[in-house]
């Protein structure tokens, strides 16, 4: 029997984006809006880092290899070319969502995003939890647009 790496791949990928992109929604729907409804702002941050310290390992490992996964079956579909149609949108938003995250969870969060945040929050706690909670939307409407466009187009539904 002849094992379908392809297909495998395509699992890990999908699987992949159901813990990033949900653990996203988890973030910026339910532990953002309870953290910032804490009044105690020395809890705030502390409950805050700690809860997002351990999410930040998780979505580090599922974003790399989500994102492997995705090169690999760019690479077995010889599907480089997508990246010049328009009909293929959803791939170029995947992949710009995908670089966006891997910038800022492995080069600017630990190199200084996450000390800036810590010196924003105790200036200003309000201001700072605001600040990332509208990020984490941006962030998070971009990614189920990307997911509803991904679903979509893959099985050949074009806007364009």
């Amino acid at each position: 029997m002849d094992f379908d790496y392809f297909v495998l791949s395509r699992a890990i990928h999908v699987v992949g984006v159901v813990l990033w992109i949900g653990g996203v929604a988890f973030v910026t729907t339910v532990l953002l809006p309870s953290i910032k409804k804490i009044t105690d702002t020395d809890n705030r941050l502390a409950l805050f880092e700690q809860l997002e310290g351990r999410f930040a390992v998780q979505a580090r490992i599922v974003t790399l290899i989500t994102g492997l996964a995705g090169f690999y079956m760019l690479s077995v579909m010889d599907a480089w070319h997508r990246y010049q149609d328009i009909h293929f949108w959803w791939l170029h938003l995947m992949t710009f969502i995908w670089i966006i995250f891997t910038i800022v969870l492995f080069v600017l969060e630990p190199l200084f995003l996450h000390r800036w945040f810590h010196q924003q929050a105790l200036k200003d706690s309000e201001k700072a939890f605001a600040t990332i909670h509208r990020m984490h939307k941006i962030l998070l409407s971009l990614s189920l647009l990307a997911v509803f466009g991904a679903a979509a187009g893959s099985h050949g539904l074009q806007f364009f």
